[in-house]
């Protein structure tokens, strides 16, 4: 498993977990890299995705939402609600990852963590995103 794709399953786990929280302290993220034991690259860039995430989670949930169809961001399963904010904030937020790559990895984290159905969904969600996004350029 290469470190990004690593270092996203691990910024999942940890959003995934906090959900419900509207803010973390720091010894909760250090009993969760405690627990979630990693190379010093794969933690930075997960923890880069936990604070782009954090930082922007309610216009991350406002694209989502824009982009699901007859569906509340509310009613998503927690894993598919944290996939998708990633993979949007990689979309809007990292200009050295192109979003297919975003997209790619989003609908992979989604085949081995979400439910039968959550990699095809995903995938329709962040296109829709991906090509609001390509239309305001």
């Amino acid at each position: 498993m290469g470190k990004r794709r690593e270092g996203r399953e691990a910024a999942l786990q940890f959003l995934f977990s906090h959900d419900l929280n509207a803010s973390v302290s720091e010894q909760e993220k250090s009993a969760f890299w405690e627990l979630r034991r990693t190379s010093p690259s794969v933690r930075a860039f997960a923890q880069e995705l936990i604070d782009g995430v954090s930082s922007a989670t309610a216009e991350i949930d406002a694209q989502i939402a824009g982009a699901l169809e007859n569906f509340s961001i509310e009613r998503l399963s927690g894993v598919e609600r944290n996939i998708l904010r990633i993979a949007v904030h990689e979309m809007t937020g990292a200009a050295d990852i192109p979003p297919v790559v975003s997209i790619n990895e989003a609908v992979e984290i989604a085949k081995r963590f979400g439910g039968t159905d959550s990699g095809r969904f995903v995938n329709g969600v962040l296109d829709r995103i991906h090509r609001e996004l390509s239309s305001r350029e």
